[in-house]
């Protein structure tokens, strides 16, 4: 038992603290500085995390030093640190482009966003169902008041959508969890992987139930087809450092629905092996295919955005689904890369917006925008990223899922759809950059130069991060690979967090 495992946690939930005491007596200033310094700090531990289970060790902290599975359990693998660090790093740039004043447009941002990143820290560490809900429903109440910041109708109206699925989703949660520990005893996610296994037949239909709403509702975290309706609105109508940083959360859903298919419901489980597997890769290339339509005939850029991000769930989601050691590891590659691209082009989106004055990210001729040259290459370089386009991590990502679906028996429809979607996408972003950089109307006299104040920064470093993803894709693969294979050994999880107990 390390106390690195629990430090992840700590760290944000102090910062919250200490920002929601001194809330009335310091400074925005300080509450900045703070702010930046706690993700700092998270991307430094985060870097130590996967420092230290890099070897394959399994790091577990017990709450109370009550041994699992009767105590709270903390559980640090090769995938959790993966996890935590493309977070940290994600979070940094949202937080930077909010310090230039849309953190002041409503009340307490700072203490939200410290609390979404204890959320979403404490939903990759958790080892066990039950406080997976828990933190589930940490990062969501951070989330409503995020989505809510700044105010307006539209906003109001999307987030009122948004905030009315998750309570559902919760609700069918809860009833999922409580079902498993009537017929199991435990929520412990090791100790459920061997009691599964075991599962006497006539507790068969009621645990496949519990497996099928559980997929359930991490399809609805993911934004998988049919449930991902609530985002495109959310994610359009937000601020733009809210939706940049939300482009981590759907990745949760797909993180619960890859350790739940390779922990609980994997190889080992008997009877329940494979539960999700039928239901995963359809519903993944679907996903794919119905987000670049929506791309394609968005009307705004924001909203091009948000369906953009609902197609990165397919992608990510047909990697998991492949199930064999390439494509999970395909997946982990392309996870970083989808969410760092996605949410640089919610921060440039703003800036673009604010460069074409009244027409705004509307996809309708405007007159030229201030820093049109700039603000072009960066949209370019961002749209060959999305679109998977070589030479960047977009196509390396979807090269490396290609290859591993040679080998499964679905390969040719991945491998067609995954293709149909690259050039879905491409369509859609070459429709956009000519509407918004090259229909340009004449200026009519005596119009005022629109105020622009986003800054360009945030979005370049996320960018940077791609190109980093792109230069050290092989190391980074190696990671991924090990990762994947890793997940597909289960007992290895298992006998850390249980020890010798059978």
């Amino acid at each position: 038992m390390t106390h690195l495992t629990i430090a992840p946690l700590l760290l944000p939930l102090f910062a919250g603290i200490v920002l929601l005491l001194t809330r009335h007596l310091l400074g925005i200033g300080f509450r900045r500085a703070f702010s930046i310094a706690a993700v700092l700090g998270q991307i430094g531990l985060a870097t130590m995390l996967l420092q230290a289970v890099d070897g394959g060790d399994i790091l577990t902290y017990a709450l109370g030093n009550w041994p699992a599975p009767y105590g709270i359990v903390l559980v640090a693998d090769r995938l959790a640190a993966w996890m935590l660090l493309i977070t940290a790093l994600l979070a940094l740039f949202p937080l930077l482009h909010a310090c230039r004043g849309e953190d002041v447009g409503g009340r307490h941002f700072h203490v939200l966003f410290q609390l979404q990143l204890f959320g979403l820290n404490g939903a990759f560490l958790t080892g066990d169902l039950f406080n997976l809900f828990v933190f589930f429903e940490v990062l969501l109440l951070a989330s409503y008041g995020l989505i809510l910041h700044g105010g307006g109708r539209a906003r109001t109206k999307a987030g009122l959508h948004y905030v009315a699925l998750n309570l559902a989703g919760s609700s069918l949660f809860l009833i999922a969890v409580g079902t498993l520990y009537g017929l199991f005893g435990t929520l412990n996610m090791a100790d459920l992987a061997v009691k599964m296994a075991a599962v006497p037949a006539e507790n068969l239909g009621p645990a496949r139930a519990a497996g099928l709403l559980l997929f359930a509702v991490f399809a609805l975290k993911a934004a998988l087809l049919p449930l991902y309706l609530w985002l495109p609105a959310a994610y359009a109508h937000t601020s733009a450092p809210v939706a940049a940083l939300f482009a981590i959360m759907t990745k949760v859903g797909a993180y619960a629905i890859l350790r739940v298919t390779t922990l609980i419901f994997g190889a080992q489980a008997g009877s329940m092996s494979g539960l999700i597997e039928p239901w995963l890769l359809p519903l993944a290339l679907a996903t794919l295919i119905v987000g670049l339509l929506g791309a394609l005939a968005a009307r705004a850029l924001r909203e091009q955005a948000a369906y953009l991000v609902v197609a990165s769930v397919g992608s990510l989601l047909t990697a998991f689904a492949l199930g064999s050691a390439g494509g999970i590891a395909a997946g982990l590659y392309y996870l970083p890369h989808s969410t760092f691209a996605a949410a640089a082009l919610f921060l440039l989106a703003e800036r673009i917006t604010q460069a074409r004055g009244v027409i705004g990210d509307r996809f309708e001729p405007a007159p030229a925008m201030v820093g049109a040259p700039l603000l072009g290459g960066l949209f370019f370089v961002t749209a060959i990223l999305l679109a998977g386009l070589p030479p960047l991590s977009g196509f390396i990502g979807k090269f490396l899922l290609l290859r591993a679906a040679l080998t499964h028996p679905a390969g040719p429809w991945v491998m067609s759809l995954v293709l149909l979607g690259g050039l879905l996408g491409l369509i859609a972003l070459a429709r956009a950059g000519s509407l918004l950089f090259f229909r340009t109307l004449p200026e009519a006299p005596g119009t005022a130069t629109p105020t622009v104040t986003a800054p360009l920064a945030p979005a370049l470093g996320l960018l940077l991060l791609t190109l980093a993803l792109t230069v050290a894709a092989g190391p980074l693969h190696v990671i991924a690979g090990a990762t994947a294979e890793q997940l597909l050994q289960p007992y290895h999880y298992i006998h850390a967090v249980l020890g010798g107990r059978p």
